[in-house]
Order: C-alpha cells, then structure tokens, then sequence
C-alpha cells in the first residue's frame, strides 16, 4: 500500500487511486475482522474522556452531583439512557461508546 502511494496513488486523478482506494477498503476490513474491537466499560470511556478533556466529576452536572459521577466511575451505578444522551453530546460521541 505505501509503495502505491508513494507512486502517486494518493493523488485522486492518479491511475493508480481506484486501486488504492479498494485495496484500503480491503485492508480495513481484513484488520477489523482479525481484531474486532474490545468491549470497554462505559466508565472506563467516561474516565479516558475525563482525561483527555481535562475534567473533574464537578464539571459534569448533565450526568448529576459529584457524588453519582463518582459512583459511576468506582461501577456502584450504571449510566442512564438520559445520562448516555448527554454524554454522547457533550463529547460528540456516538452513544454505544457508553453502552
């Protein structure tokens, strides 16, 4: 694949783009096959986006109080689908991340 590219196949009007374009398409779905996605723990999700966007569970009032973030991040409550909703939105996420 790199050596197509590198011949000009990234290039739309190149000869070689429709070759490319199905050869990605064949590899994604050979490498989706051999290692389909790991199930993640919505708290786990919630925890990594925590992270990455640097928030504390008193920036989240859409899911509720510091006290039910913090009990959905230890796993002693569940999201809810009003919960997940906001979630998704706030992270503009689709909603089975957190499901």
């Amino acid at each position: 694949m790199n050596q197509l590219l590198d011949a000009g196949g990234a290039d739309e009007s190149s000869p070689l783009a429709d070759l490319v374009n199905t050869l990605g398409s064949l590899i994604a779905d050979y490498e989706d096959l051999q290692n389909p996605p790991r199930a993640v723990a919505p708290k786990v999700t919630l925890r990594f986006l925590m992270e990455q966007h640097q928030l504390t569970q008193s920036d989240l009032p859409e899911i509720g109080s510091q006290g039910v973030v913090s009990e959905i991040l230890r796993g002693k409550r569940e999201l809810n689908l009003r919960q997940i909703k906001a979630l998704a939105g706030r992270f503009q996420v689709p909603a089975a991340v957190f499901i």
